[in-house]
């Protein structure tokens, strides 16, 4: 479509999983891989707040505390880079303290000597040999919530339950074309017509979404599942981006009554709001799209103490952390090396 902008959803589409079966799948096992993400980027960002609320950063045999190695560990990029793509920057001399490399990059030229594609985020490396294994955010994170079950933590929710997996998969193809993948095809439309036809799909959808959550307080059942997580990516970063740097400013989710208090409920809950960086996500849009926001300046506002006023949630029913063996429960705090300067950590209860 010309003018139109199309995602490129080619990924290395390996797979860890429980029981590979040769090919291209990969075998669950603690302590061999490392996500490597960035507080900034939206697809990482789902893959993060999984590896949180399932305890993959803790594991099934923590001690008080949350204590020993993680089953996965976590790398976090710089939000900001450069034609080469995502750096450590945030790390003691630009170096990933365990993959010993200061791009991402490199570990994609150890996978693939001449990778063609964009460096990207989430991806899953192997820390011995330090290559990516994947960059499919699809396949990952919900294989982060069901192959990787063996080490989840105690009392970790089921974000996929079995019975609602159609209903949850058709939720989030949609909210992807129309509103997670929506907010990009209005800010990169090359023309007038395509940026109109896309800002029309985005607002129509969150209407209908405003109107799904008058009554429930989840999207798909009664607990918070893997369309959550998706949905909550976006939204949280729509006022303070989306709404001027791609022009989606009908208007705010801060005026939207029914998907503003999901979005404060959804941030409020331990495991999903302390992994938001706002000096993060809004350094990388405004200073990396250059071609949108040439000068670089970096807006201020809004204040992210909105997020934590209150929601009122509660009174449409239903709890967060579900699974069928009854035991579920919050998430420990967040590992001490795995938490960066401008975290939301006030979001942690």
């Amino acid at each position: 479509e010309a003018g139109g902008y199309d995602r490129d959803m080619n990924y290395i589409d390996d797979r860890v999983v429980e029981h590979p079966e040769g090919g291209r799948e990969w075998p669950v096992e603690a302590g061999r891989y490392r996500l490597v993400g960035s507080r900034a980027c939206p697809w990482a960002h789902r893959a993060i707040i999984t590896r949180r609320l399932v305890g993959l950063d803790v594991g099934p045999d923590a001690g008080p505390g949350g204590t020993g190695p993680a089953p996965l560990s976590q790398g976090l990029c710089g939000p900001t880079h450069d034609w080469k793509s995502w750096t450590f920057d945030l790390d003691v001399d630009s170096v990933d303290p365990v993959l010993g490399v200061g791009r991402l990059r490199d570990c994609y030229l150890h996978r693939y000597t001449d990778y063609p594609k964009g460096i990207t985020v989430p991806a899953l490396v192997e820390v011995n040999s330090k290559a990516v294994v994947t960059n499919d955010f699809r396949s990952m994170v919900t294989d982060l919530a069901t192959q990787w079950a063996p080490l989840h933590r105690s009392g970790a929710p089921d974000l996929y339950p079995a019975e609602l997996r159609e209903e949850i998969d058709a939720m989030v193809d949609l909210n992807f074309r129309t509103v997670n993948n929506g907010v990009y095809r209005c800010g990169f439309a090359g023309d007038q017509a395509s940026y109109e036809d896309a800002f029309a799909v985005l607002f129509a959808r969150l209407d209908e979404l405003e109107e799904h959550l008058a009554t429930r307080r989840y999207l798909v059942g009664e607990h918070l599942t893997l369309a959550d997580v998706y949905l909550f990516v976006t939204l949280v970063r729509f006022d303070h981006v989306y709404h001027g740097h791609f022009k989606c400013n009908r208007n705010r989710i801060a005026e939207m009554p029914n998907l503003w208090g999901y979005l404060r409920d959804l941030f409020q809950t331990p495991g999903i709001g302390d992994t938001v960086n706002l000096d993060h996500i809004k350094q990388h849009y405004y200073r990396v799209h250059a071609d949108i926001n040439p000068t670089g300046v970096v807006a201020v506002g809004p204040d992210p103490a909105a997020f934590y006023t209150p929601h009122d949630r509660e009174r449409l029913g239903g709890t967060p952390f579900w699974n069928a063996a009854g035991n579920a429960e919050a998430p420990a705090a967040p590992r001490p090396e795995d938490i960066r300067d401008g975290d939301e950590a006030g979001a942690f209860a």
